[in-house]
């Protein structure tokens, strides 16, 4: 690879850390997952090739059809509100109630088609994603001309090295999630991250952006 190529795929990586490497819904549930062990790599997959294709679609041009479709935006993010809410919800529930969180436990694994799903929608009914992934990131890779693809690979290996740290990196802090009481302040960090956003989604929504 020349070095021009390298210079762009290392300013795509930066980027796409710089974006990434944030407190949000997807970020908090893979936390989770990767604490729980449960189905960490069906959830990494399909955060990590979400990433790819939405930065595929940034690189290639899709962000200006996203910029000229504010009510398209505007559906995502009520949908998002809701998802968001529903799911922050039940994360105060555990944190609030201790019998919820034994519940939680006792009752088994998650199944798949449920982790897969809660991950997808965490990801395709955030607006942010569209905007940070597809229109910003997808912007300044035009400023790279033909090593935009380059640019757009940096990013997407930026994706790959942080899901895949955040889920299998994560039973590394199951030691001190072998208590109750830290899972009970997990799961008030996710909720109040959750509801945040949701509130934040809603407000943008309503306002048209």
């Amino acid at each position: 690879m020349s070095p021009a190529l390298l210079t762009a795929a290392a300013a795509g990586l930066g980027l796409g850390l710089s974006l990434i490497v944030a407190i949000g819904a997807q970020n908090a549930f893979v936390l989770r997952q990767g604490l729980r062990g449960e189905h960490v790599a069906a959830v990494v997959a399909v955060c990590l090739l979400s990433d790819v294709v939405l930065i595929a679609a940034g690189v290639g041009g899709a962000g200006a059809l996203v910029t000229r479709a504010p009510d398209v935006v505007t559906v995502v993010c009520f949908a998002g509100a809701a998802f968001l809410l529903v799911y922050g919800l039940m994360a105060a529930r555990r944190a609030l109630r201790p019998s919820a969180l034994l519940t939680d436990a006792a009752g088994g694994r998650t199944r798949n088609t449920v982790a897969v799903t809660t991950a997808l929608a965490l990801t395709w009914l955030n607006p942010h994603v569209y905007l940070d992934t597809v229109v910003l990131l997808g912007s300044l890779s035009s400023t790279y001309g033909d090593r935009r693809w380059a640019f757009g690979g940096g990013a997407a290996v930026a994706s790959a090295l942080w899901f895949t740290g955040l889920g299998f990196g994560a039973r590394l802090l199951r030691p001190v999630f072998a208590r109750p009481a830290a899972w009970r302040v997990l799961d008030a960090l996710i909720a109040v991250v959750m509801l945040a956003l949701a509130a934040s989604l809603a407000v943008r929504g309503a306002t048209g952006g």
